[in-house]
């Protein structure tokens, strides 16, 4: 009797909390990333809605990345330069994000909380160890992750812009957001 009632006991939780039963891995292709490039009379960002990611809970994975040609800055000719001339996406035509969480997090707490990981971002064909901070918040089978960090375009080989005496900071500005729902198991 009291197998039993730990089995029904299992299964009335796995009902009532999706985390208890499944893998706790959650996936996205449809979030949003942004780079902020700053110069003294200048500033203008790229974005794009094509930010892929996955966080898995059970192996305190994460992963993200994003397809540079998606960047859009508003401008075409800056977008082809950008792609062209300093992000060279012919060759290097992603930035990832590979790493581990490094704070505690608990998918059963239905609040906001700061998160810190660190791990492998890689651009213009150049790995660098780095660690960012944000928030993830679970909600109803998903996870919302706020990040932000910088990047120093030099770390990565990548030339800075000059246009006449509008020259770019080599520190860019990295933001995303993205929802991540629970992955169904294979």
């Amino acid at each position: 009797m009291k197998l039993f009632q730990i089995f029904f006991g299992a299964i009335i939780l796995s009902i009532l909390n999706p985390f208890v039963a499944r893998a706790q891995s959650f996936t996205a292709d449809d979030g949003y990333v942004e780079f902020i490039s700053r110069a003294p009379l200048l500033e203008f960002k790229g974005t794009s809605n094509h930010l892929a990611g996955l966080i898995d809970l059970d192996q305190n994975l994460v992963d993200f990345f994003v397809d540079l040609n998606t960047l859009d800055t508003g401008i075409q000719r800056r977008n082809r330069d950008m792609r062209n001339t300093y992000l060279k996406t012919d060759r290097f035509p992603f930035a990832e994000f590979t790493g581990k969480l490094i704070t505690p997090f608990d998918p059963n707490v239905n609040d906001k909380q700061d998160v810190r990981v660190s791990g492998l971002f890689s651009i213009h064909g150049v790995e660098r160890e780095i660690e960012v901070e944000g928030t993830l918040e679970p909600g109803n089978g998903t996870l919302r992750l706020e990040a932000g960090f910088s990047v120093l375009l030099e770390d990565y080989n990548i030339d800075r812009p000059r246009v006449l005496f509008y020259e770019l900071a080599d520190e860019q500005i990295i933001n995303l957001t993205i929802l991540l729902r629970l992955s169904e198991p294979s």
